[in-house]
């Protein structure tokens, strides 16, 4: 659908989609269904209860006589709204938790779906953008003169965000670019990079932190307890969908239309709206197919250059951002330090529990607010832990990077689970304890959490013995609704990590295509295992190093394990999936490393060497 505020929230994040929608289509369609009933049995003029609803048609029970919804959809629209519909009881379902193929998984295979890329609109022309290539750069001067000799080449403006070259085709456009001389002010974030960022986090490694959470009392002069600390770094990650960011504009009349890949519409049109002075209503951001997106889409700086560039020129405008585009001028996955303190007693048992979270806060930076630590995003997978830790503390310091940051496919869960449940692999050895049952020990019986633990250890034959240099790792995520553990076995040769095995368990509550799980959940795997690996973005005068899939790699079939899924089958309220196989995952394989070898990780990407 077109992004319009009559659909309510739009956006396509926080795996909220089928959890925000569920209740209110279910609503939806018991109440048409009501309507068409009502429509029918006014038309036959009997009581509505000697009529019911099968396969699109009302048929009569009296006589067995049906009319087809098309048939009665006009009268049924004049009734007045139910207020109060019965919805179906779970154990009715037809539909829901059955497995269902998408109908538009064949056009994908063969290449017929069309991406926003592949939108094609008669009349326009075709734009990619110069930009700094330091954060907060702009255009000092510019020579034009070089591109406009370039084949194809129509014209070369300044925008706000840089130099945009427009042409008679994508290919001539990125070749104009090659050929425009720009000298830049690379403004003030021109000095920075990775070691600097680092070193702005590594001072606050001491201080205690702003209190997130609190239970009990953390004591760590207790006499006969264990203690030990560690600290954990996380680098800045690039979403890297297959699908660089494109827009069409077409601007005209004080009216913009825009066809945009987009995970969130709503915002495409406030901004783009804000860029050219238009009101909201004058905006029409038509959404097409999506080719990857895991949180880079929900932020609209592309559409919005689409849309200037149109308006300055005066014509259809498709923009292209190539690969190097992509990488290096994107929004990014904080990065992030964490120090972590924990103590067991003599029997083992966990004690005291301490982490203090370092990072960027993306809120606070996108909508330049002052949040209070305690309401931060960066405690997000901190907060209300179903381990059962007697004397618990959670910390936080909102350390502001001068990096663009935004939402990423699990955002600080892709982080503090991390933490946390290496954290406990480390304590559970320290108490000498088996790194399930210590976890285990820790969650209540009746809990969702400790059901898909127990069902990932027993998949995995958890207790069966490996050979030398094979190793098994856990873990365990709670969050956006749903549950899940995840066990990862590995084999290390040589400071070369093979992934064996992923047996992963959730529950997400009522399944409503287990089809969808089952990829959602491996795919969260395969992005997570890519970005434990491989995933690293490093900055460099005040800008990204990696500019392409060669130096910020993807996790290849051939590197992918097996992965066994387990989808537990409830009537519980529905959860997200999307992003809930992310937790668990980093934790479990660092746990089968350590498991393997005795090396614990505690910093990403993993290098053994």
């Amino acid at each position: 659908a077109d992004g319009h505020p009559v659909f309510g929230n739009q956006s396509t994040g926080g795996s909220q989609s089928i959890r925000r929608t569920f209740d209110p289509f279910r609503i939806a369609g018991a109440t048409a269904k009501v309507m068409l009933i009502s429509a029918a049995a006014a038309k036959w003029n009997i009581d509505i209860t000697n009529c019911s609803a099968e396969n699109g048609f009302v048929i009569n029970n009296l006589n067995g006589k049906k009319l087809g919804y098309g048939e009665l959809v006009e009268d049924a629209s004049k009734l007045p709204i139910p207020k109060d519909v019965k919805l179906k009881d779970p154990k009715d379902y037809k539909i829901i938790g059955k497995r269902i193929h998408r109908l538009d998984t064949p056009a994908k295979i063969y290449g017929a779906a069309k991406f926003g890329i592949d939108v094609v609109i008669p009349g326009m022309v075709y734009a990619s953008v110069s930009r700094c290539p330091s954060f907060g750069g702009k255009v000092k001067s510019f020579r034009a003169d070089k591109a406009k000799l370039v084949k194809g080449v129509i014209d070369v403006i300044e925008i706000p965000q840089g130099v945009a070259i427009i042409a008679d085709s994508t290919w001539n456009s990125f070749m104009g670019k090659q050929s425009l001389e720009v000298e830049w002010d690379f403004g003030p974030n021109a000095n920075i990079d990775s070691d600097s960022i680092r070193n702005s986090m590594t001072k606050f490694l001491n201080d205690e932190g702003s209190e997130i959470e609190l239970r009990g009392n953390p004591d760590y002069n207790l006499p006969g307890i264990k203690t030990i600390e560690s600290v954990y770094e996380l680098p800045f990650l690039c979403h890297a969908p297959l699908e660089p960011m494109n827009c069409i504009a077409k601007v005209e009349n004080g009216r913009a239309e825009l066809w945009a890949p987009s995970q969130n519409p709503q915002d495409a049109r406030t901004q783009v709206a804000k860029a050219l002075g238009f009101k909201e209503d004058d905006v029409i951001v038509h959404v097409t197919l999506i080719g990857g997106a895991f949180g880079r889409r929900l932020v609209s700086d592309w559409a919005v250059e689409a849309a200037v560039i149109a308006q300055k020129t005066g014509k259809i405008i498709k923009l292209t951002w190539t690969r190097e585009d992509d990488m290096k001028h994107s929004v990014y996955r904080p990065a992030s330090m964490h120090k972590v303190k924990g103590s067991v007693d003599k029997e083992g048992k966990l004690i005291n529990f301490y982490h203090h979270v370092i990072a960027e806060s993306i809120t606070a930076q996108r909508f330049n607010r002052n949040i209070p630590v305690k309401d931060a995003d960066i405690g997000e997978g901190t907060r209300r832990l179903t381990y059962q830790i007697p004397n618990m503390k959670i910390t936080g310091t909102i350390v502001p990077t001068h990096v663009p940051v935004s939402w990423y496919r699990s955002v600080y869960n892709t982080q503090n689970p991390f933490v946390i449940e290496s954290f406990i692999d480390e304590l559970a050895h320290l108490g000498n304890k088996d790194p399930y049952e210590f976890r285990k020990a820790l969650i209540p019986k009746d809990s969702r959490l400790r059901k898909v633990l127990e069902v990932a250890a027993e998949k995995s034959n958890w207790n069966s013995p490996l050979p030398k240099g094979r190793g098994r790792g856990i873990a365990c995520f709670e969050g956006y609704g749903s549950f899940c553990a995840e066990v990862i076995e590995v084999s290390v040769i040589t400071n070369e990590v093979k992934l064996e095995k992923v047996t992963a368990v959730i529950d997400c509550g009522t399944i409503v295509n287990p089809d969808t799980v089952e990829a959602q959940l491996e795919g969260a795997i395969v992005f997570a295992l890519t970005a434990a690996l491989k995933g690293e973005i490093t900055i460099r005068s005040g800008g990204v190093v990696e500019k392409n899939y060669d130096d910020y790699q993807l996790l290849t079939y051939s590197e992918t394990p097996v992965i066994e899924s387990h989808i537990l089958t409830n009537f519980e309220k529905v959860g997200g999936v999307g992003e809930v196989g992310i937790g668990a995952c980093a934790p479990a394989l660092c746990n089968a490393i350590y498991a393997a070898i005795g090396k614990r990780i505690r910093k990403l990407p993993i290098k053994l060497n």
